[in-house]
């Protein structure tokens, strides 16, 4: 491991407070304050895995590598970063310390979302020492940004049922392990979050920055938030809400309400893998909309950065991706959802359809 500058990390994270392959994205939202368009990076999903002493997964972290090395590259420049979430593998201090080193060659301020496996060996705790809190808000250029741990769950799940805090985080590190238990934000978090919206205007942007969807996609996989309609109830009174999330290491979108839903990709692997990868079946969920597969011949397939425009709130995201064809999704006032502009046939596009 390489000697860790951590007081130059959380200077970068604003006091650690307000806080590819590749996967990153720049998001460009002009429609905050005219005359201060903006854009913002986003890196997620990197999972870090420690082997032992310095020796870490290789391709995990190279993916980190070569993201902060892009991101860093950026012109225009971003204001800041967002790093979404699994940032560790198993949440282990070799892990989190090797992430946040690698993330502190960036060259700019980074917000923090955290990521199941980087929760639930400690629940947070040394991850609150390195960042910051687990959730949060802060303004930028007139859009409002909220970032939820959106990865807790049942009490008697976490407290109670599991010998060791290891076995606790291999159990919920197992994408489709039937021991594992639904994410959600939670009582706490939804009141702190009805509070923190309760000052900010209505026709203001929020933009919400989660690692779970919001939304309940597919249970199998844990891609669901158990209380995701009570979230989006706090957040329906308002004219614009995106929400960005990580986890799902695919393409997604989806629009219900005033809510637009974009996942981002991941800097470690692709879900779901080809046979070829994952050396195993699994039960998918029906794709509604073609998806490129990875091919296992190029490591850094189906992993990706995302260069993400926005005009009146409305988030765009054009998906780079590495050895397949380049993907954009954007919203279209017309059908008043996010739609496919390559893959998605306009004669099957179904109203209020997730689509991955």
């Amino acid at each position: 491991m390489m000697n860790m500058n951590r007081r130059n990390f959380l200077k970068r994270t604003a006091g650690a407070v307000a806080a590819a392959s590749l996967p990153m994205g720049t998001v460009r939202l002009a429609f905050a304050q005219q005359d201060e368009p903006f854009t913002f990076a986003h890196i997620s999903d990197s999972h870090i895995q420690h082997i032992s002493g310095d020796d870490f997964v290789r391709n995990w972290d190279r993916g980190l590598i070569r993201a902060v090395a892009e991101c860093n590259l950026l012109e225009p420049k971003p204001d800041f970063v967002v790093f979404g979430g699994d940032l560790a593998q198993l949440g282990t201090k070799p892990e989190l310390d090797h992430g946040m080193e690698l993330l502190s060659e960036l060259d700019y301020d980074i917000h923090c979302v955290m990521g199941e496996h980087d929760y639930y060996l400690d629940l947070g705790e040394y991850w609150e020492e390195l960042f910051g809190p687990q959730w949060y808000s802060f303004d930028h250029k007139g859009v409002h940004f909220v970032v939820l741990n959106s990865i807790v769950t049942y009490d008697e799940w976490t407290h109670e049922r599991w010998p060791s805090a290891e076995q606790r985080m291999l159990e919920m590190a197992m994408l489709d392990n039937p021991n594992g238990s639904p994410f959600m934000v939670g009582e706490e978090q939804r009141q702190w979050l009805s509070d923190d919206l309760s000052d900010v205007p209505t026709d203001m942007p929020v933009v919400v920055l989660s690692h779970s969807p919001i939304q309940k996609l597919y249970k199998g996989w844990n891609f669901w938030t158990d209380d995701a309609e009570e979230v989006q109830e706090i957040l329906q009174p308002f004219d614009t809400v995106s929400v960005i999330y990580g986890h799902v290491h695919q393409i997604q979108y989806n629009q219900i309400g005033n809510i637009t839903f974009h996942a981002v990709m991941a800097t470690a692997w692709p879900w779901p893998y080809p046979d070829t990868y994952a050396h195993a079946d699994h039960d998918m969920p029906e794709v509604t909309v073609p998806m490129n597969r990875a091919d296992p011949f190029f490591e850094r397939d189906a992993t990706g950065w995302q260069i993400i425009p926005a005009a009146d709130g409305r988030v765009t995201m054009n998906y780079n991706l590495y050895n397949n064809t380049n993907r954009s999704v954007a919203y279209n006032p017309q059908t008043g959802r996010p739609e496919d502009m390559d893959f998605q046939d306009p004669n099957t596009r179904v109203p209020n359809q997730i689509h991955y």
